[in-house]
């Protein structure tokens, strides 16, 4: 313990070691980030048992979540502008400076930043990009808010259970968002969102996170609005058919996501009955084990996968099958069927959901012009004469052409009431 105690040291020898620390730290931070960019690039943590970089960072590296979100943020950042690390090793530049900086860098103004950055302080830096990047107009908001019992004074802020934020955001981060903001974002009119404040107990604490892990696939971000959203939708269901008698779906197996069968795929269809095996028999986590033993403790993305690829004749057994978290079944299928093939795999399925989205918009900007279209087609026909119900009639009828324009929808609205307004509907032919 002789080395941490400095009592003995000179003035002048104390400020100079302590600026020598100071220097080397800066160099080993620097170096620190250069390995994180390059094991987080060669994606090691992978076959060490974890689902992410951040989760290898905390478990296996022993940093804070805060500290390892920072480190993986700045070293990104790092590998694909180098120009930070000897900023960072010469200390002009700090590494919560890097981590402001970081979103906003491109290929054209990371020198001009770099700059213009550095020997600022975070608070200067802030400054710097609020002027250069200003954030949208956001109206102001004046409302009244009723008196809230002292009882239930814990605010629930936006992905936050308690006041434990940092532990309540998702546990394992996926290469791709794990360096995102952890905060949900607010979407709704601000007339629509209400605040809601109470305290929790532990057990309802852990459904909550076994709420936002079972859920993972359908709400990413963990967001508490949506999970209660979710919850009260099923208590309501249940306690209608309880009530009631109300007919209603049977819930999937402890909200694993799945889908119907289709001819195409039903050699990878996995009975309801074997999920729930399977879930039960693996504690509802990733059973991938890391070369040093290490097992995933990955909970959310979790994924049911043959243990023998469907295209060697696998079966959807209980035996058959295993959990295991997306990473890491990505990872096994690039181990079986190469990287290359999965890639391409990857690419195809990504062109293939674009192209499905653009479809799903494509048909509902139709279907949004088909309704206004109609609403013209009713407002010109009562404008002729026609009675309400005649009107109402001949304009849904007119709804039923697709992609038609709103003359023609007119014109045959008008044939439909035999060409008349006022008159009924022409009589169909025999």
């Amino acid at each position: 313990m002789r080395e941490y105690t400095l009592s003995y040291l000179r003035d002048e020898d104390l400020l100079r070691d302590l600026a020598q620390l100071v220097a080397r730290d800066r160099v080993t931070t620097a170096a620190l980030l250069a390995h994180v960019a390059e094991v987080d690039a060669r994606r090691l943590y992978v076959p060490a048992g974890y689902a992410s970089m951040h989760a290898y960072c905390v478990e296996e590296l022993h940093l804070s979540e805060d500290a390892a979100y920072k480190r993986i943020q700045a070293a990104r950042a790092a590998r694909q502008f180098p120009a930070l690390l000897p900023a960072l090793a010469e200390g002009s530049l700090h590494l919560s400076g890097v981590c402001l900086l970081a979103p906003h860098l491109t290929a054209e103004n990371a020198g001009e930043l770099i700059e213009t950055a550095t020997h600022k302080r975070k608070s200067e830096i802030e400054e710097v990009l609020a002027r250069r990047f200003p954030p949208p107009e956001v109206p102001a908001l004046v409302r009244a808010i009723p008196h809230i019992p002292e009882r239930t004074s814990l605010q629930l802020a936006p992905g936050q259970v308690g006041n434990e934020a940092p532990e309540v955001a998702p546990a394992e981060y996926t290469p791709e968002d794990e360096v995102g903001d952890p905060s949900a974002e607010q979407t709704l009119p601000s007339n629509e969102r209400f605040l809601l404040q109470l305290m929790i107990g532990k057990s309802t604490r852990e459904k909550l996170r076994y709420a936002q892990a079972l859920l993972s696939h359908a709400v990413p971000s963990g967001d508490v609005a949506q999970i209660l959203d979710r919850a009260l939708d099923a208590l309501i269901v249940s306690h209608e058919k309880r009530k009631f008698g109300a007919i209603t779906r049977t819930p999937r197996a402890r909200g694993v996501t799945t889908r119907r069968p289709c001819k195409t795929d039903r050699k990878r269809y996995v009975p309801a009955r074997v999920r729930r095996a399977v879930w039960e028999r693996d504690a509802g986590q990733c059973t991938f084990v890391g070369q040093t033993g290490h097992r995933c403790k990955a909970q959310r993305f979790l994924q049911f996968d043959h243990i023998e690829p469907v295209a060697r004749g696998g079966k959807a057994t209980v035996e058959g099958m295993r959990l295991r978290c997306r990473t890491h079944n990505q990872y096994e299928a690039e181990r079986e069927l190469g990287s290359a093939f999965m890639r391409r795999k990857r690419q195809e399925a990504r062109r293939g959901a674009a192209e499905a989205r653009a479809r799903a918009e494509a048909e509902a900007r139709a279907r949004d012009g088909a309704k206004e279209q109609t609403l013209d087609v009713f407002a010109g026909l009562r404008g002729l004469g026609c009675r309400m119900d005649q009107a109402r009639r001949a304009a849904e009828f007119s709804a039923t052409l697709h992609g038609a324009t709103l003359a023609e929808r007119m014109r045959a609205s008008l044939k439909f009431l035999g060409g008349r307004p006022g008159q009924g509907p022409a009589p169909s032919e025999t």
